[in-house]
């Protein structure tokens, strides 16, 4: 198409005669376009906090034991406590086929009974102590600031190792002393320090990294746990919900150790994919209702410009019987007003996305300015993807702006135009 300079001259002439109500209509649609940016952007941020929280493997699930059958089972009676096993944790992996991996685990101090006295030299604190296995500190959220986390030979041989919290670091030992390698006592037996974590969580309750951790069977078989498991991890197979491994594993479970599997009260659970399917759609519901707002907002920001577009018509109506008498076609006529409604729409919808970036950019950088952790809201953004769509909503919006005062142009007689005072 080839520039039409006289026909931007044109629009860019009306405007400037026009100054204030050019700029208060494009200001509607420059509002609806920056509220959906900061609406989108905060959104996003907000989403990024919460499930930044998340452990890096949302789809694992939590089974323990809690409590007495309260319903018979083929002739059972009620009130039977259904103990875990590490041989059920066996059982689990060879027949569970939804199941990719099971870890069991037990505690000192969490659940139940008193934390571990541990002793390092003259300092000495009461620390819970919680057992876990080679690949594990995703899930337990952990990252090793020193040392190195629990391995498969610790696991396999038992070894007496302990990785413990930054906060237990700072409670038994001088800053500037090196506790790897070095012997602490829990409960009166000695643990060598192979590695020092701290918690990745947001959450500001949180005392993970008060904490000592140390191979489960090992646990076990120091602290009097050989008989039971406390509770077990199931990561489910690729491409299957945990929900589903929860279930067929509680199902399972029901079979072997002879309870009814709508007893609630027998197994308790904690799924995190279906938590974490919540917060998705919570978030998809405020995005969607963000969109609703704001391209309500755009829309009447561009009833404005269509009603600028209709007076600005009637008061070029001469000019346009004139032109109309001296040959120009309706398209034409549609064209120069279409063009004027969608520059003002895209001009005022960009500067609006400007200024919703840059806002957006300025909050990024005073929470970055704040410090990275324990924060429940995060990298404000808004995607690529996202401002397409945005721009594509600014061009509809001016192109159906212009439609009536386009079609009211195009509709006008020359004879009578030229006769209007």
């Amino acid at each position: 198409m080839i520039f039409d300079r006289d026909k931007w001259h044109e629009i860019f002439l009306t405007m400037s005669q026009h100054k204030l109500r050019t700029g208060l209509t494009a200001f509607g649609v420059f509002w609806g376009i920056f509220m959906l940016t900061i609406l989108l952007g905060m959104c996003r941020g907000l989403q990024n906090g919460v499930t930044e929280n998340f452990k890096e493997t949302p789809n694992s699930v939590w089974i323990w034991s809690q409590g007495t059958t309260q319903i018979a089972y083929k002739g059972l009676p009620i009130g039977r406590k259904i103990i875990l096993t590490v041989a059920d944790i066996e059982a689990i992996k060879k027949n569970v086929a939804s199941v990719e991996k099971i870890y069991a685990a037990n505690s000192l101090g969490i659940w139940d009974g008193a934390p571990a006295y541990t002793v390092y030299k003259r300092k000495n604190g009461n620390f819970s102590i919680q057992g876990t296995h080679a690949g594990m500190a995703n899930i337990y959220q952990q990252k090793i600031l020193e040392g190195r986390y629990i391995n498969k030979i610790d696991d396999d041989q038992r070894r007496k190792v302990a990785i413990i919290g930054n906060k237990v670091r700072e409670m038994l030992f001088a800053s500037d002393e090196n506790p790897i390698g070095e012997n602490i006592t829990l409960g009166g037996i000695n643990f060598q320090v192979i590695g020092v974590f701290k918690c990745t969580t947001k959450d500001p309750n949180s005392r993970e990294a008060e904490r000592i951790y140390i191979p489960n069977d090992t646990l076990r078989y120091a602290f009097n746990q050989v008989d039971w498991v406390a509770s077990f991890v199931i990561i489910p197979k690729q491409n299957i919900h945990a929900a589903v491994a929860e279930a067929e594993v509680k199902q399972y479970l029901s079979e072997r150790k002879k309870f009814d599997v709508k007893d609630f009260g027998v197994l308790g659970s904690f799924n995190l994919q279906n938590e974490f399917d919540k917060m998705n759609g919570l978030f998809a519901g405020i995005k969607a209702f963000s969109w609703f707002v704001s391209i309500c907002t755009i829309l009447a920001g561009s009833i404005g410009v269509g009603n600028i577009m209709l007076i600005v018509v009637k008061e070029r109506t001469r000019e346009i019987g004139l032109r109309k008498a001296l040959g120009a076609t309706p398209v034409s006529i549609i064209s120069m007003v279409v063009q004027e409604s969608v520059f003002v729409t895209a001009i005022a919808g960009y500067f609006g996305l400007v200024f919703g970036v840059l806002i957006l950019e300025g909050v990024n950088k005073f929470i970055e300015m704040g410090g990275g952790d324990g924060r429940l809201f995060r990298h404000p953004s808004v995607d690529f993807t996202t401002a397409l769509i945005a721009l594509l909503v600014l061009v509809l919006s001016g192109i159906l702006a212009s439609l009536m005062p386009a079609a009211k142009a195009a509709a006008v007689n020359p004879i009578v135009a030229l006769q209007d005072e």
